[in-house]
């Protein structure tokens, strides 16, 4: 099935050939425009433009050449920004990372990109300060931003084909996080991140005048395609976060005119939170219009408790890496009361298929498989994994299970490979999470299998508001008054907070690393 809410074929050919070009008109045209707001300080178009252009200079009297990976370690910054665009005015393919990763991490995305240069935006956060000091970075300026590590030049590093097309140049190399393998970089052509900005910016209504708030981070893809790039191609500002605050968040919201909120459900559980340890009555909406959710299951009792808030509908939608990000989403004009991602984008080929293959009726489950523009054009350097994950067809195997309803609107149930097979019946993770976080001491969920003589077993873990009086006991009740059996967690762990990546989306690896502990205890103490 195909989502042909516009013409994709005309949206395609308006587009630039790079995803530098998206901020040219404005800086031309509206040149005063505020592009950027950070740390009080407005960047215009014209002011960017030309911090993009003098990095550019100096990334290429560093040696970066067309067709290299350079890195660049940095929380969110203009700088960040304005270095990924310097990327891509030289044909080189950026690799945003998080400062918050691991030596390990970092040193394994450096070694299989083959990445010629690291810089570590050091001025900015201890975190990258310690990686450009362990590396051994010379500290310096790049274009108009001081304290940028730059990591020593490696010599041996192999230029990547250059393409005219934009659809066959790498502009970003994404590492995708949540395993615990080897990293796998994703690799995104302009013409992807283009159309999944352009996609994203024209449902929202996107226009000059507007003030995205930027908490997610850009060593992610929400924070790369639809922050950056999307805001910059549509004229708007984005107002610049380096780390999740929700007390700054309140007070952006408050006084520093945001219309539009991106975030992951627990960016809106930390806010309710916020308010709550704090007595607030009520907190202030001022000129929001929009609030976004992806990247974990919604749960509905977390969305009427922001709506009711703010008094502004909370739009859920789902995307991944791999599809730069977007592949569905509530509208803005046709609000869901339910955990809905709402219809496909525009230009989204989609199936849902069985086991065998075999697409499935209206109301059934099964493993979701797209097709489009957005499409990356593989794993890098991993072409056993681009063909597992991509047919002939260019069918692109999301790895996730959803159903659709008669309105052609998809419900996201859970991964394939984190759904729980108890006793022969299928166990979605989401609904039993769903369940817990209605609990009013809850703020947030997660829940793993466990294999247990031929079976699996469910596991819960659960974090309380501060202060909570609710034990594990208490809440395995309240669970099985409203699930069946087979569905009830076997066990329930109560932490002080769950493991997450810096957007806020709990690692769930690490919860099932927990739990297969837990039953190595089990067992040595049996």
């Amino acid at each position: 099935m195909t989502s042909n809410d516009v013409d994709m074929a005309d949206l395609i050919a308006r587009l630039p050939r790079r995803v530098h070009e998206v901020y040219a008109p404005f800086a031309e045209t509206s040149p005063d425009l505020p592009a950027f707001v950070e740390a009080g300080r407005v960047w215009t178009y014209r002011h960017f433009s030309d911090a993009v252009d003098a990095a550019a200079k100096d990334l290429a009297d560093l040696a970066i050449r067309p067709g290299d990976r350079v890195m660049v370690v940095s929380e969110n910054s203009v700088a960040l920004g304005a270095m990924l665009f310097a990327a891509s005015t030289l044909d080189a393919w950026a690799i945003p990372v998080n400062p918050r990763l691991s030596a390990r991490e970092l040193d394994l995305i450096a070694t299989h990109s083959g990445a010629r240069r690291a810089l570590f935006n050091a001025a900015l956060s201890k975190d990258a300060a310690d990686h450009a000091s362990r590396t051994s970075a010379s500290l310096r300026a790049v274009g108009p931003f001081g304290g940028i590590g730059v990591g020593a030049l490696h010599e041996a590093a192999k230029v990547e084909p250059v393409e005219a097309l934009s659809e066959r140049q790498v502009a970003a190399l994404m590492y995708t996080s949540g395993t615990t393998g080897a990293p796998k970089g994703v690799m995104l052509s302009h013409r992807n991140l283009l159309v999944a900005a352009k996609v994203s910016g024209n449902l929202r209504r996107t226009a000059p005048g507007d003030r995205i708030y930027g908490v997610l981070p850009m060593s992610h893809i929400v924070g790369y395609s639809i922050l950056l790039i999307s805001t910059l191609m549509h004229g708007a500002a984005l107002h610049v976060v380096s780390k999740a605050d929700p007390a700054a968040l309140a007070r952006a919201l408050a006084e520093e005119g945001i219309t539009t909120l991106y975030g992951v459900p627990a960016t809106y559980q930390r806010l309710l939170e916020y308010k709550a340890v704090n007595g607030i009555a009520q907190l202030s909406r001022g000129n929001l219009r929009l609030m976004c959710v992806a990247g974990a299951p919604l749960d509905l009792e977390l969305k009427r408790r922001m709506e009711e808030e703010f008094g502004v509908s909370l739009l859920n939608g789902y995307g991944i890496t791999e599809c730069s990000p977007g592949l569905a989403g509530v509208r803005e004009e046709n609000p869901a009361a339910d955990e809905t991602v709402g219809p496909f984008l525009p230009g989204i080929d989609h199936r849902i298929v069985d086991r065998d293959g075999r697409q499935v009726g209206i109301g059934e489950v099964g493993e979701l498989h797209v097709r489009g523009a957005n499409i990356m054009l593989g794993y890098y350097r991993a072409p056993d994994l681009t063909a597992a994950a991509i047919d002939r067809d260019g069918w692109f195997n999301t790895g996730d299970l959803g159903r659709m309803n008669e309105r052609e609107q998809l419900y996201i149930v859970g991964r394939t490979k984190e759904m729980i097979i108890r006793s022969g019946f299928n166990v979605y993770p989401a609904e039993i999470e769903a369940v817990l976080n209605t609990h009013h001491d809850v703020v947030q969920s997660a829940v793993v299998g466990r294999p247990v003589d031929g079976n699996e077993e469910v596991v819960a873990y659960v974090q309380l508001l501060p202060g909570a009086r609710v034990d594990a006991e208490a809440l395995k009740s309240y669970a099985a008054s409203q699930l069946t059996a087979y569905k009830r967690p076997t066990e329930l762990i109560v932490l002080d907070a769950l493991p997450a990546a810096s957007t806020g989306k709990i690692l769930k690896h690490k919860l099932r690393e927990l739990a297969l502990a837990g039953t190595a205890d089990m067992a040595a103490t049996g």
